[in-house]
């Protein structure tokens, strides 16, 4: 399948900001079931420092900005092929050891909650036992937008039975490393069935299973990934897949809007 992306993040702030240096993790790569055709980020009046490869492999783009301003956009575009793999990426690879998968974050810290919850994943295998846990965490953990932050933990969604893609992820991968199974998380893009325009960008989890590598499962929407979803980054947890995070110097107060739009090549032909 070929997707079209445009993702916009902008931030308005309350009053001029003299320094801004933000770290964009915005740009997909070449792995197994994606290929991408074209792609670009453009930062506007942002000046690039420096574009690396972090130790989770994700490709960073690190821009900053000077000056007087009241906001920055940031634009990232294109167009990536997508082949259903049922959700396997395949082995392991890149600078971070496989053990480092299965230390836990602040996000990720199991607790009373997360043994609970993988009492229900059962399997005679740990490719069963994973499937098993995603549809737990979708059955227990309903979808509801606004109901967490950034810094909401596993447990913490797991005691509200609530929160959005981003806390799925987060419990997925805690309750697969509490099984000692390696376990990340992932950042993308998903088209989602007659919405092209959507307010995030999606996560969900991926968990190593010897015989396959890396297996990716989305508790959100209780399925493996397939062509409908495109992978930006990966790491132990939000905090190391975020698609913006940096710092700046000036006035805290911010508004920030996001807009993403995932559209399949029937739907970019039939509107041109």
């Amino acid at each position: 399948m070929r997707l079209k992306i445009d993702h916009i993040t902008e931030y308005k702030y309350e009053e001029p900001v003299q320094f801004s240096l933000q770290r964009l993790r915005l740009t997909p790569r070449d792995t197994p079931g994606q290929r991408v055709i074209n792609w670009t980020v453009d930062v506007g009046e942002a000046h690039s420092e420096v574009e690396y490869d972090d130790q989770f492999d994700n490709l960073v783009n690190l821009v900053s900005v000077y000056g007087e301003r009241e906001g920055t956009r940031i634009v990232a575009s294109g167009e990536v092929e997508t082949e259903d793999l049922t959700g396997v990426v395949g082995p392991h690879t890149g600078f971070c050891p496989l053990w480092l998968f299965l230390r836990e974050t602040s996000r990720t810290k199991p607790g009373k909650m997360t043994r609970e919850l993988i009492r229900r994943a059962e399997g005679d295998s740990e490719l069963a036992r994973m499937h098993a846990l995603m549809d737990a965490i979708h059955e227990q953990v309903e979808y509801r937008p606004g109901s967490s932050n950034t810094e909401t933990t596993a447990e913490q969604a797991l005691e509200a039975r609530s929160g959005v893609c981003q806390d799925h992820a987060h419990i997925f991968v805690t309750a697969a490393r509490a099984l000692q199974i390696p376990a990340r998380y992932v950042s993308g893009y998903l088209m989602m069935e007659g919405k092209a325009e959507q307010a995030a960008t999606h996560a969900w989890g991926e968990a190593h299973i010897p015989s396959l590598g890396w297996v990716g499962f989305d508790p959100a929407n209780n399925i493996c990934p397939d062509d409908r979803y495109v992978r930006i980054s990966s790491g132990l947890c939000y905090r190391d897949a975020a698609p913006v995070s940096g710092m700046r110097i000036g006035t805290p107060g911010e508004k920030l809007s996001v807009t993403v739009t995932v559209k399949g090549q029937e739907q970019v032909q039939s509107q041109s």
